[in-house]
């Protein structure tokens, strides 16, 4: 059930993260969270996310898990700067949770299910702590739903090459069209599915967006693996790199990622 973490956690990856919050990264689970819930959020990241769901349901607690406790270190470190004290850490796997049954109110993964090697088992683990009446939500990317404009060949290149990446390490980069059958193989009968997309298309936003996969594309873990089992030489990931910031630069450059979520009621 292993996979590999495509993404890596390169400043490029995690100017990316960090921008997320609940408002435009769990939307979906926002209307179902209440004060004093108990909340487990995996695969956490720097922790953006957390914090903001810490707010939320306090005097509620939450659980911060990462796979690695340098990972787990980055929300750490996002929770003591924003001086939050309900929040608890924790170091495990998915497809395993250290937690009896039935020990939180909500779990919620963003951008998990799409890494791990067995998504199934992750959303029945996900179940197992899940106590009656609580809910479980996740939401994952569809990269071969993403769509742009202009039309460019080198970002349909850094698209299959993402792909590859990806489903090399052990991962699932369309996840989101799959959530929903996941979570009926794991079991789970009440489950609403819906999308939503993050936009970039005003010229702060493209170069934000655009700046930053030119940089990911040439530092990141993503990129490493690239030129080392998938036959990707720096000249290619140059021209990708540069096609990025072409697009950012781009008056009438759009482009919109879609994303599939799931709220699970148990």
């Amino acid at each position: 059930m292993a996979a590999v973490y495509t993404h890596g956690h390169h400043e490029s990856v995690l100017r990316s993260h960090r921008w997320r919050t609940a408002e435009n990264s769990a939307a979906h689970l926002l209307p179902r969270l209440k004060s004093g819930d108990t909340l487990l959020d995996i695969g956490c990241g720097p922790g953006t996310i957390t914090g903001d769901l810490a707010t939320l349901v306090t005097p509620g607690r939450v659980t911060a898990l990462e796979i690695t406790a340098p990972a787990l270190d980055l929300a750490r470190a996002e929770i003591t700067r924003r001086g939050l004290g309900n929040v608890d850490f924790a170091v495990g796997d998915v497809h395993a949770l250290d937690f009896p049954d039935d020990t939180f109110d909500v779990v919620h993964a963003h951008q998990v299910l799409q890494h791990v090697g067995d998504p199934v088992a992750a959303l029945r683990e996900m179940h197992r702590v899940t106590r009656p009446g609580g809910v479980i939500a996740v939401r994952d990317s569809d990269y071969a739903a993403f769509t742009w404009f202009p039309q460019m060949p080198e970002l349909d290149e850094w698209l299959d090459l993402y792909q590859r990446v990806a489903r090399g390490n052990g991962g699932e980069p369309d996840a989101g069209r799959r959530l929903l059958s996941w979570a009926h193989a794991a079991g789970l009968t009440d489950v609403t599915a819906t999308s939503s997309t993050w936009c970039f298309a005003t010229p702060e936003d493209r170069q934000w967006w655009g700046g930053m996969w030119a940089d990911r594309i040439l530092e990141s873990d993503m990129a490493r693996t690239a030129r080392e089992k998938h036959g990707a030489t720096e000249a290619d990931l140059q021209r990708i790199s540069e096609a990025w910031r072409t697009w950012a630069a781009e008056d009438d450059g759009w482009m919109s990622l879609l994303h599939g979520e799931l709220i699970c009621q148990v």
